[in-house]
Order: structure tokens, then sequence, then C-alpha cells
């Protein structure tokens, strides 16, 4: 039977933190499959007893570290929609630079998410689930009030929107820091191309 994550009422500390550290680092370099719930504890220089403690299996730390990154991201979009107004032209803006600078930023977590996410047993995945529907409605709404309110004329909305999030989330399997393109600049022109794609008419 799968372990369900569940939340505990100890505060956060440094163990934990250390525990997160070293799950990322380790599946970033090993694979979920490659790695072990010893090299976790080690790399985090805790016991195994304290590795169990906060998360009773390997199942259950993975699955934390992809709800814990994918919250990040939807936090992150959600505080830059806020801050755009109400103009859809900028809205996209605002997400499409949230999320190139997420994948340049936090290339590991990006990576981590997107090629571990098969490797969840069927519990936590359709649990987690939610975060990535939560991402794509985001994406689709604001389309569709964009289409819907004479700013954008895209005739296949949905397309657009795959199109646009695909381009954004290959960014983490490709950029490299200090190639030639900040991560200001590159957002700004992947802005354009997705303004492009929904036919913005400003």
């Amino acid at each position: 039977m799968s372990e369900l994550v569940t939340s505990r009422s100890t505060p956060r500390g440094a163990g934990r933190d250390a525990i997160t550290r070293a799950a990322r680092d380790t599946f970033a370099e090993r694979g979920y499959h490659g790695t072990s719930v010893r090299d976790i504890a080690r790399g985090a220089g805790l016991s195994l007893s304290a590795l169990y403690y906060w998360h009773p299996s390997k199942q259950h730390l993975l699955a934390a570290l992809v709800e814990e990154f994918s919250q990040d991201y939807l936090q992150r979009c959600d505080a830059a929609l806020r801050d755009a107004g109400d103009d859809p032209a900028e809205r996209l803006g605002a997400l499409v630079r949230t999320t190139v600078e997420y994948r340049v930023t936090r290339r590991v977590e990006s990576g981590i998410t997107a090629r571990e996410w098969r490797n969840l047993d069927p519990a936590h995945r359709e649990r987690l689930d939610g975060l990535r529907r939560a991402a794509t409605r985001l994406w689709a709404d604001l389309i569709a009030d964009g289409v819907a309110r004479g700013a954008f004329h895209c005739a296949h909305p949905d397309d657009a929107r795959r199109t646009i999030v695909a381009a954004c989330n290959a960014v983490a399997q490709w950029y490299e820091p200090g190639g030639g393109t900040g991560p200001d600049e590159l957002a700004e022109r992947y802005t354009a191309i997705a303004l492009r794609v929904v036919d913005h008419r400003g």
C-alpha cells in the first residue's frame, strides 16, 4: 500500500532543510531509481532514523519535493499576476517572464519535477496532479480572457497555450548561465514570442 504525503506539526528545521537539499542534489545526479535513502541521509549528514522521522520512504520524499517545487512555482505565478494589472498582454507577459525566470534560476528543481513525475506512485500522482491542473488553468484562463476581450486573436487558444508553455518549460533543458543571454533578456524574447503566438494586436 502506498504511503500518502502527510503534513507534520513539527516546525520545519535544519534537519528537514538538509534532507531536501540532499534529495534534490542526489535525484538530479543519479535519478530516482539510482538513489537510495542511505545516499540521501549521508548527503544530509543525518542518520537514517532522522531522515525517516521526516519522510517514511523514498517515494514519500520524492512526492514532497515535487509538491514543494510545484507550489513554489504557482505562488510565484500568482504573485506576478497580482502585480500585472488587468491588461491581457501584460498578464501574459508576467506569466511568461515568471516561468522563464523560474526555469532558469531553478533548473534542478524543474528537471526533477519533469523527469521524476513518472516515478511517483499512482496515489501521489493523482493527488499532486491538482497542482499541474492549477498551472494549466492559469494559462488557459488568461488566454481565454484575452480572446474574449479582443486582445488576442488566436483561432485555437489551447494550441497557443501548449506552444507557449512547452517553449517556456524547455528553457530548463538548454539554458546555460553565462552563455551570453541573461534571464531578463531571455524572458523578454519569450514574451514577444508568446504575444505573436496568441496574435496580440495591441
